[in-house]
């Protein structure tokens, strides 16, 4: 009995140090997630458009992390489809296909439609009412920039929106995979010449979704939502193909 004791002593103690040996691998690993939340604003914002070459020394400097850090942040942005690795190139901001944009708004019809679907009628508990007055003031955020004229902030009033609708399922696993879809979105709209001809026609319709949430009708709510995305697909290939062409 007493050698059992010592021998599952030891494989705690075995254990315990392979946990301590892993601490720091899970500090980089924080670290890096955090980079890579900044970065990902920034892409997102067009601070750095696609198209555009990262440079580790200045961005490592800029943030003051290691060069590991900052590799382990380019790598999980790779994967989130925001980045692309080029051999001895460098790493730069992608640049999306007309095919990633029908399967970007693919996937967007699946989650934001199938959000609104799960609700049902109303009346809402006190979460979906938050989340709705959130979508709300996202709508109104967006009528602001329009009267005045501030094209990117109407723009990004409207993925707030998106994301206000996603939130309606109450799922952090949802909200994280559309965060990253919007963001790879923005880097269509970020080489679009005029966000006012792709965001202000659609002010309208996104105010008469709100509402019918508001209202309790979710099944009106999806029928709109769903014709929206179709539209703005439709819309926003074409452009964008034509734009490709172009250069």
């Amino acid at each position: 009995m007493a050698g059992q004791e010592a021998k599952n002593d030891q494989g705690r103690l075995a254990e315990v140090a392979g946990l301590e040996r892993d601490r720091a691998l899970l500090g980089r690993a924080s670290t890096a997630e955090r980079v890579a939340d900044i970065l990902r604003d920034r892409i997102t914002e067009g601070y750095f458009p696609p198209g555009a070459r990262l440079s580790e020394e200045s961005i490592g400097g800029a943030l003051g992390v290691s060069r590991n850090t900052l590799r382990e942040a380019f790598r999980l942005l790779t994967r989130e489809r925001l980045l692309v690795h080029e051999l001895n190139r460098g790493v730069f901001v992608r640049v999306v296909t007309v095919e990633d944009l029908d399967d970007i708004y693919r996937v967007r019809t699946l989650v934001e439609c199938a959000a609104v679907r799960g609700l049902g009628q109303g009346p809402y508990d006190a979460r979906v009412k938050d989340a709705v007055a959130a979508i709300e003031a996202a709508v109104r955020a967006g009528e602001v920039a329009s009267g005045e004229r501030e094209w990117q902030d109407l723009s990004t009033a409207n993925i707030r929106f998106h994301q206000g609708i996603v939130a309606l399922a109450g799922s952090p696993r949802t909200d994280d995979l559309m965060r990253g879809v919007l963001a790879e979105l923005r880097l269509v709209f970020h080489v679009m010449a005029d966000p006012r001809r792709f965001h202000a026609p659609y002010l309208t319709r996104n105010r008469q979704i709100v509402e019918a949430l508001q209202a309790g009708d979710a099944t009106e709510a999806e029928r709109l939502l769903h014709s929206y995305l179709e539209d703005s697909r439709v819309q926003l290939s074409g452009a964008y193909a034509r734009h490709i062409a172009e250069e």
